[in-house]
């Protein structure tokens, strides 16, 4: 019986300002909800807006190129159901740890220059 690998934490170095998303005047039960991951959002910031490849994307992360790949095609797979099915989009959970800014590949960018450990909700 072989033991299953170890879970490799995805680095991120914010969080998102707001967490939840959605249509206008559907709330609580009535609303459909998408779960998008914070290490899934940290992939669409990186990659969509800091215009990281998905090498770079994956050295900031510290995970393979492979690994961010996946997690950039479900982030947007559930951000278009989100937008296109009328659902409430919520930012949260995932596999990560919080970057503490002493990596030297972050030190060179300033994404943890602003880290932000609160999450307001709509």
């Amino acid at each position: 019986m072989s033991l299953p690998r170890p879970i490799k934490f995805r680095k991120i170095c914010s969080l998102p300002k707001k967490n939840r998303f959605g249509p206008l005047g559907k709330t609580g039960e009535t609303a459909e909800v998408v779960l998008l991951t914070l290490d899934e959002y940290e992939a669409l910031r990186l990659i969509d807006l800091e215009r990281l490849t998905q090498e770079e994307c994956a050295q900031r992360m510290n995970v393979a190129r492979t690994t961010v790949q996946g997690i950039y095609t479900e982030a947007r797979k559930k951000m278009t159901d989100s937008l296109v099915n009328g659902k409430t989009l919520i930012i949260q959970g995932g596999q990560y740890e919080m970057c503490d800014g002493k990596d030297k590949i972050c030190r060179r960018r300033r994404c943890c220059n602003k880290i932000n450990t609160e999450i307001d909700e709509i």
